[in-house]
């Protein structure tokens, strides 16, 4: 199940981001997962940002899984986690890369899902180089 929650005045194609979302899933062989997506402002995405990352800033993306404050439990076992976006800072993207806003909103889709799947970009570099890999193939797959 992919539950979608829009907090933000900006209108956005649920369809387009459950149909990536499935697809990625999919491909992952992660197809029976379920996961919750949230858009909000950059206000409540510096608030969170800054409550959990220590960065007093919004940004695009943020991931919430399972962890020791949110475990695994037989209810929640196919549920990988949350995925928040903030639509304003997506939108400043897509302008500092000259991009459409709808490939900048799958850019931080897919790169939430990634890391809700335990791919990594920070250290090692290994890990970080295969996510990176992950990201563009599945962009360049949906915009090609």
């Amino acid at each position: 199940m992919i539950e979608i929650n829009n907090l933000t005045a900006i209108s956005v194609q649920k369809y387009f981001i459950k149909g990536i979302t499935r697809k990625v899933l999919k491909e992952e062989n992660k197809k029976k997962a379920g996961l919750s997506i949230v858009l909000m402002d950059s206000d409540q995405m510096k608030k969170l940002n800054k409550k959990y990352l220590k960065r007093n800033r919004a940004t695009d993306v943020l991931t919430f899984g399972q962890s020791k404050e949110f475990p695994i439990t037989p209810e929640s076992k196919a549920h990988l986690g949350e995925i928040v976006i903030c639509p304003q800072e997506v939108e400043k993207n897509a302008k500092f890369h000259s991009s459409s806003f709808k490939k900048e909103l799958a850019r931080a889709l897919i790169h939430g899902i990634l890391h809700l799947l335990g791919y990594k970009h920070r250290i090692p570099r290994g890990k970080a180089e295969a996510m990176g890999k992950k990201e563009k193939y599945y962009l360049e797959k949906f915009f090609q």
